[in-house]
């Protein structure tokens, strides 16, 4: 009998979905720990020391940032989800529980979402096909929770040219057929 699991994406295959549709590149990530870190009652000032301390970023509302290894998003008040490379951290709670200690609640997120990055020479021409966000009147590093297909998501615009979105890992096929239709209607 054979004891070894061997992951899948949240799409049920092996590897991770790369798909071109014209001018998109939709790309399923699967290398990224993800985890959600909150501010405990009364802990505001330690709990920013030990952010400080061990390189992890605390954006502003409605921003992500990044400080190698570490990106962060801001997701509601005193709370952001945290972003690192899933080799290195695939202990990703474990890891920030040890740099916080009790001055934050920390909970594992990767497998609750998956991630896709969707880049084209202007891809707001598909996301305002499918999210409420202008990306073109919102700066580079801009996070927020938005709907697509009515399903609850985070989008965040890396650049001019690259977004990501964050999706309920059990809506990851119906985040991806909302998508495709999207891109391919502007074939």
């Amino acid at each position: 009998m054979d004891n070894n699991l061997k992951s899948l994406s949240a799409l049920g295959k092996p590897t991770a979905l790369i798909l071109q549709i014209g001018p998109f590149k939709i790309t399923e990530r699967m290398n990224v720990a993800l985890a959600s870190l909150a501010t405990r009652r009364g802990q505001g000032t330690e709990f920013k020391n030990r952010a400080q301390l061990a390189g992890v970023p605390l954006p502003p509302p409605a921003t992500s940032e990044r400080n190698d290894p570490f990106g962060a998003f801001w997701v509601t008040p005193e709370m952001w989800f945290i972003e690192a490379p899933l080799p290195m951290f695939e202990d990703i709670a474990a890891k920030l529980k040890a740099a916080f200690g009790d001055t934050a609640s920390i909970t594992e997120q990767t497998d609750a979402w998956v991630r896709f990055d969707l880049s084209a020479p202007n891809p707001s021409h598909l996301l305002e096909r499918l999210s409420n966000i202008d990306v073109d009147r919102v700066p580079d590093g801009h996070a927020s929770r938005t709907v697509i297909d009515h399903v609850g998501c985070y989008l965040i615009r890396r650049n001019a040219n690259e977004v990501t979105l964050y999706g309920p890992r059990s809506s990851a096929n119906s985040l991806l057929h909302a998508i495709t239709v999207a891109a391919e209607s502007l074939l």
